[in-house]
């Protein structure tokens, strides 16, 4: 069909996150979401072999890549877009609520905002782009972070950390600009699109050691998903969502991944003598 795009998962085992590549048959123009860059934290070393795992994907295919989308400025992995754009071509997009995001992370990285290299596209609620012949549209969708979007693709959805698979449920809302009640009916606006339309999450992790899976529809969500099936109402989900989020723990590559993730995945600059530094406030939360 005209209006369903080709889509491919990749899983990042060790972050369980999933990057997409999203083609249009027709044209094969194609868009990448939610791109990873492996880090080793311990090592303090960067890799591109997932990265390049989806090069050679979009290579074999003979797909032209137009973007790299971002659904948020992620906090459990480093974006790999520039390197993907250095090798793909494409432009790195987010949702323009991701100045909010930049602001208050910024002062905890005491980084000045001129000094971030930015985005090359911020899209608002209701813009719209394509891929190939196939319109995608951008939903803001917040609650767990003020910028989250969900792009909506001819007849998929690549929400983010908005939902998870229905066995999973919901994304954490504690960090600086969450918020349970937005997120609730965030994820409602998702749930009111066609319940065919397929769903695609930015993460899995594996409840009770299933195999990943990423993707359900939205029918499959209003029945099934745990925190927020048709029937449970913004106020059991607040309350639940709330007391879930106080037993967890922070991501483990939180400071690394949000200083990289606020400046389009660009490394800060190196210091004077020639190496990079990532920063590690503490006692600041």
């Amino acid at each position: 069909m005209a209006d369903q795009p080709d889509v491919t998962g990749f899983f990042h085992k060790q972050t369980g996150s999933i990057t997409y590549v999203v083609a249009d048959p027709a044209t094969k123009r194609a868009a990448i979401v939610d791109s990873v860059l492996d880090f080793d934290q311990a090592a303090g070393r960067t890799a591109t072999v997932f990265a390049d795992a989806v090069a050679e994907h979009v290579r074999q295919r003979g797909l032209t890549v137009d973007w790299l989308l971002e659904t948020h400025c992620h906090a459990d992995h480093l974006s790999a877009a520039p390197h993907l754009r250095s090798r793909l071509g494409g432009q790195v997009a987010i949702g323009n609520h991701i100045d909010e995001v930049q602001r208050i992370f910024s002062r905890l990285y005491n980084i000045d905002l001129p000094a971030l290299m930015g985005f090359d596209r911020l899209f608002a609620e209701g813009d719209t782009f394509k891929i190939g012949g196939i319109e995608g549209r951008v939903m803001h969708t917040p609650g767990h972070t003020p910028a989250c979007v969900t792009y909506v693709i001819g007849d998929a959805a690549f929400c983010g950390d908005t939902l998870f698979m229905p066995d999973y449920g919901t994304a954490r809302c504690d960090f600086p600009g969450g918020s349970a009640e937005t997120l609730y009916r965030s994820i409602r606006r998702i749930l009111d699109l066609p319940e065919d339309t397929r769903i695609f999450t930015a993460h899995d992790y594996q409840p009770d050691g299933r195999p990943p899976a990423w993707t359900s529809t939205v029918g499959q969500q209003r029945r099934a998903n745990k925190h927020v099936r048709d029937g449970v109402s913004e106020a059991e989900f607040v309350q639940m969502r709330k007391a879930r989020d106080a037993t967890l723990s922070m991501p483990q590559l939180l400071w690394p991944s949000v200083q990289v993730n606020i400046n389009a995945g660009q490394m800060p600059r190196a210091e004077g003598n020639g190496l990079i530094y990532l920063k590690v406030p503490i006692n600041a939360v």
